[in-house]
């Protein structure tokens, strides 16, 4: 059996959900979660999700598991949650951006780990650029409140975040990991996904890393960018590698030539 690697996560307050204003505390304890194999990139694929391949002469097809649909291309699952932005708690629900914004939305496993902050923190630096292009960020975890409001409250070079620039939502139900695609069931914690979604709602991409592999702002920015051009530009698509500036394509047999030759 191979080795696990044990991932320890500190969680400063423990809270049980009330009516009331008034939550309950326990003393601070530290939580362990053992990963095996999954957490170096060797997850074996969920038995849930079925793909079969069919090929002839002509014709090669994706086929999901009856009843799947992919979110790319489709509606976003909605929610709504508790977040912490500027050190307060709020509510956020996905479907107030419709029509006002484009949102950035990336789950990550844990809070006080060690992937997590450098991504965390690395879209809150460059918070401005997507605020520019009118695109909001949200984070996702399965923590509480709570533990996010601790990490936002510890320095970074102590592993915290400090001040971020947009909010981080608590899944704690595990509801919206799940409505995602992303969570492990066996483990209780969500893969690093992340979702582009315009402003009619709609999912137009998705990344999905195992635990151990970070994301690039660079690359979550250049692909937010294509998307807003070729919204705008409904007869143009963006080749590999586009940039703001540079020559796009006509989806056609011959217009798609003048590209082509140009390169």
């Amino acid at each position: 059996m191979a080795a696990s690697t044990a991932l320890i996560s500190s969680t400063p307050r423990v809270f049980s959900s009330s009516s009331s204003t008034k939550s309950s505390f326990s003393k601070p304890q530290s939580r362990t979660l053992t990963f095996s194999k999954s957490f170096s990139g060797l997850r074996l694929p969920s038995a849930s999700r079925s793909l079969s391949l069919s090929r002839s002469a002509k014709t090669f097809a994706v086929k999901a598991s009856a009843g799947e649909l992919p979110l790319v291309g489709n509606v976003a699952p909605d929610f709504e949650a508790e977040a912490v932005f500027d050190q307060e708690f709020i509510n956020v629900k996905l479907s107030d951006y419709i029509g006002k914004k484009y949102v950035i939305l990336f789950f990550y496993p844990l809070d006080f780990t060690f992937v997590c902050p450098t991504e965390i923190t690395a879209f809150s630096d460059r918070h401005a650029e997507f605020e520019a292009i009118n695109t909001e960020i949200l984070g996702v975890s399965i923590d509480s409140v709570f533990s996010h409001l601790a990490w936002v409250q510890t320095d970074r070079k102590s592993g915290g975040l400090g001040d971020l620039k947009y909010p981080l939502v608590s899944d704690v139900t595990k509801s919206i990991s799940k409505s995602y695609g992303v969570l492990i069931p066996d483990q209780g914690v969500a893969l690093r996904g992340l979702f582009i979604i315009d402003k009619e709602g709609v999912i137009q991409h998705s990344t999905i890393n195992n635990l151990a592999i970070g994301r690039s702002v660079d690359e979550t920015k250049r692909t937010l960018q294509a998307l807003q051009f070729v919204q705008d530009n409904p007869d143009e698509v963006c080749p590999a590698g586009w940039k703001p500036g540079e020559k796009s394509m006509k989806p056609d047999p011959k217009l798609s030539k003048e590209y082509f030759s140009a390169i």
